[in-house]
């Protein structure tokens, strides 16, 4: 191609062929490497972290440290939840908040403040409760047993909640079981009642689910009030089977649920999956008592859907829901822009949005994250920040979520650096980040071991008070996820237990994970059991956290049977598992797996999302199969989503290993009309182009342009131009190159020390050859079989057998790391070009 290769700069003046140098370039024994640099201190960074971690986590609830003094309780932490009420943003399209009204909204207390119901004894001992610190109250009980046993204990946790003591309630509740069990009496039915509702309303929800764990709540009849409540902390804390078991028990006593018990399951089996029959049924039973739906259930019921990817469901429950009079509201719509907008069907949420302005049901905050969602779920990063700022327009300004929300999707796409000004960017303009935004940066920074980086977002959460949550941790345990560091991960696991957060669904999610990629595979299946134990249901996440630790094995016999495991188990496959056995075909070179998921999305029985569209792109291209990524890289384009550098990226890098250079230079074209620019793998990528056609010179232009760009060439950089000289031949330029990236930093590896030898040996320049290996052993490089296997094959192509076989003869006095089998391999090696000539 003539010209230019990037639009608007100029020809750099470089000659395809040109004249020797008059003076010439050192030898290989004259290049100066750089100073070693001393091995990566990980566990000194890693330490580092975690203490900040620790400090941040220790310092805003010192309760949760004073309530573990209790026998009963030592199992038993505050929860963050009441904090990350404030911090988090509002589940999208699910109401909880709403919810958590209706349960609690009711009060036992007046608010005249009076304590009349207290008896004289009741209001002394209430007084001497309130004086002691919370350490000291289990044996201030104990000392005091009889007195406490004779005060009615309902009277007593009421005016201990009303005046603000509901942790010391809690303590009082605890003992009062204890000591009620060892003399085989019940507690009152109005003392649980109450415990739920004060820890409900606190949204203690982890506590309350551990406290109703050492209930024999079989044996008590509750108001139908009491065990919403509690059903509400089983779905809240992920104990899905244990709320059924309530449900059904409650049912069976003859007590009538209430429109919100019905919320509650809703959201119960909605968490759950697989249970679209049961929330048909549930919907049922509430017609036939004569309940009508409000914006919770609907809302509730589509956000199912979105969780199963039902989404043909999502849309004919709307449609009933409509067509028999209901009107959607905002949270409604919001609910359904969700289930289209997690598939990335963007076109189809702002579809949604205008029937909203239609039917003059005015968008939120809540309704514009969840179109920036759908937007950068379809890879359509540019137009989410464009819509931010209409968001902003329109009056409704852009919060913590909506950030967040493109921050987390640039990170995906490997956009770290556009995520991290768009950090700054939301600071600046005073929009505080949350929790959520925080654990978004520091996941993206994890995955880069970026820990520098890391502990100045820390630092930053302790200047804006904001204290990490449960997320964050698991956000540790997922950095740890390499090979051959789960002693990272366990460490991790007992510092995050020691500050009060105990493991939750998604922590053992992590963890299966983390372990998987560990190679761990005996503890991914421990925390699997230990998971069950805990009283969670595993779910569509739990088997792609297995799928994710198979994929990157390429064990796709295994990953197979997992996927059938989830179908025969009832769960729906999602975007994700489909995306991860892609990956675990790809590495392990089934090629025929590959297809057959590609048939089926292509065939319409697999939604093709900008997800698995892309890594149907990305697992061609480990395959090699470029007739493969065409088709994805084309449907991908039909579907209107917009391709990233990555994808671009790989296109090109095919086309450049085919030797199609107007394919790869149309590929760069559409990198600057889509506004990106070309980074180091575009770069490498075309070095490599005119590498593998013998073009050195233009190779070396290429790496001048990446210099003149801003950007940095790599080891892969000077390694691709060396490689292009040595294979015309022109090893003083070879060598000037190796000089040039030494002089900047950066050590040759085996592969370049092995690219010399090739070029030396192609020229029968095996005195230089011997150079090089002399200076591979004095510089601590090993030569590899590779090496000796270049050089013999130099010498029998030379037709020079007898000093071949002297060489091999002789590798063992200049190498004594090298084994006796290689040896006879590189001998027999010999021997079989001598008797072919």
């Amino acid at each position: 191609m003539e010209g230019t290769l990037f639009p608007n700069k100029p020809a750099y003046p470089i000659q395809k062929n040109r004249p020797p140098r008059p003076n010439p370039s050192p030898k290989f024994s004259s290049a100066k490497l750089p100073p070693t640099l001393p091995p990566s201190h990980l566990s000194f960074q890693f330490d580092s972290l975690l203490q900040h971690l620790l400090h941040l986590s220790s310092t805003p609830n010192s309760t949760a440290h004073k309530l573990n003094d209790t026998k009963f309780s030592s199992s038993l932490r505050i929860s963050d939840d009441s904090d990350q009420k404030q911090l988090q943003p509002a589940p999208k399209g699910n109401p909880i908040s709403v919810l958590e009204f209706e349960v609690d909204k009711e009060e036992d207390v007046s608010d005249n403040g009076s304590l009349d119901y207290l008896t004289r004894k009741g209001k002394l001992i209430l007084d001497s409760i309130l004086e002691q610190p919370l350490h000291c109250l289990s044996s201030f009980f104990d000392t005091c047993k009889y007195e406490l046993l004779q005060v009615d204990l309902i009277s007593l946790l009421k005016a201990l909640d009303y005046s603000g003591n509901w942790e010391k309630a809690l303590y009082l509740f605890q003992w009062t079981l204890l000591n009620l069990g060892t003399a085989n009496e019940k507690i009152d039915n109005n003392a649980i009642e109450l415990m739920a509702r004060i820890l409900g309303r606190e949204s203690q929800h982890s506590i309350a689910s551990k406290l109703f764990d050492a209930i024999p709540l079989d044996k008590y009849l509750l108001d139908v009030r009491a065990y919403t409540t509690i059903l509400h902390t089983y779905s809240r804390t992920g104990k899905y089977k244990r709320a059924i078991e309530i449900f059904e028990k409650m049912t069976e006593s003859g007590l009538s649920p209430t429109l919100v018990t019905y919320n509650v399951m809703l959201d119960v089996y909605g968490k759950m999956g697989r249970s679209w029959n049961k929330i048909v049924g549930l919907l049922d039973e509430m017609r036939s008592r004569g309940l009508e739906y409000d914006e919770f259930t609907c809302s509730t019921v589509i956000s199912a859907c979105g969780r199963e990817g039902l989404l043909n469901e999502a849309k004919g429950f709307f449609a009933v829901l409509k067509s028999k009079g209901y009107v959607p509201g905002t949270v409604t719509y919001n609910a359904l822009l969700q289930v289209f907008g997690k598939a990335g069907i963007y076109s189809e949420a702002l579809t949604i949005l205008k029937e909203m302005e239609d039917n003059n049901c005015p968008p939120d905050a809540v309704t514009y994250n969840e179109l920036v969602a759908a937007y950068v779920r379809a890879g359509l990063y540019e137009e989410g920040v464009t819509l931010i700022d209409s968001m902003t327009c329109k009056g409704i300004m852009p919060n913590a979520v909506t950030y967040t929300t493109v921050i987390n999707a640039y990170g995906r796409a490997g956009e770290m650096d556009r995520a991290l000004k768009l950090f700054d960017q939301m600071k600046k303009l005073g929009c505080v980040p949350n929790v959520c935004t925080y654990n978004a940066v520091l996941g993206m920074l994890g995955k880069k071991s970026q820990s520098e980086e890391m502990l100045k977002i820390l630092s930053d959460m302790k200047i804006n008070g904001c204290a990490p949550n449960r997320i964050t941790w698991n956000t540790m345990l997922a950095m740890c996820g390499n090979e051959g560091e789960h002693k990272y991960v366990n460490r991790v696991l007992r510092e995050m237990k020691s500050c009060g957060f105990e493991p939750d669904k998604d922590t053992f999610n992590t963890l299966i994970s983390a372990y998987g990629r560990c190679g761990s595979d005996i503890d991914a299946a421990k925390m699997h059991e230990e998971m069950i134990k805990a009283g969670f249901t595993p779910c569509v996440t739990t088997y792609n956290a297995l799928l994710n630790a198979l994929a990157r094995r390429g064990d796709w016999k295994a990953a197979e049977s997992v996927i059938l495991d989830m179908k025969k188990k009832g769960f729906k496959p999602s975007e994700t598992s489909y995306s991860l056995i892609l990956h675990a075909y790809a590495k392990g070179g089934n090629v025929k797996g590959m297809e057959r998921i590609e048939k089926d999305i292509y065939g319409g029985h697999i939604f093709p999302s900008w997800m698995l569209l892309r890594t149907l792109v990305l697992a061609n291209f480990r395959c090699r199969s470029l007739m493969g990524m065409e088709r994805a890289f084309k449907a991908l384009q039909t579907h209107g989503y917009k391709p990233d550098l990555v994808l671009y990226n790989s296109m090109l890098s095919i086309f450049a290993k085919n030797n199609m250079h107007k394919r790869a230079h149309e590929m760069l074209q559409l990198i600057h009309e889509s506004g990106l620019q070309p980074d180091l793998i575009t770069y490498n990528s075309l070095m490599d182009m005119y590498a593998r056609g013998g073009d050195c010179w233009k190779a070396e232009e290429i790496l001048r342009m990446l210099e003149t760009s801003g950007g940095k060439p790599d080891l892969v950089s000077y390694n691709t131009v060396i490689k292009a000289f040595c294979r015309q031949g022109n090893m003083q330029e070879a060598l000037r190159i190796l000089s040039e990236m030494t002089t900047r930093g950066i050590g040759p590896c085996i592969f370049t020390y092995n690219t010399f030898i090739t070029g030396y040996a192609a020229q029968e320049m095996f005195t230089e050859i011997n150079e090089v290996i002399s200076y591979m052993i004095e510089h601590d490089c090993r030569p590899n079989e590779l090496t000796y296997k270049i050089v013999v094959d130099g010498y029998c192509k030379a037709r020079r057998y007898k000093e071949s076989m002297d060489f091999v003869s002789k590798i063992k006095d200049i190498d004594g790391s090298f084994d006796n089998e290689s040896v006879q391999r590189l001998a027999s090696r010999v021997r079989n070009n001598l008797e072919s000539r």
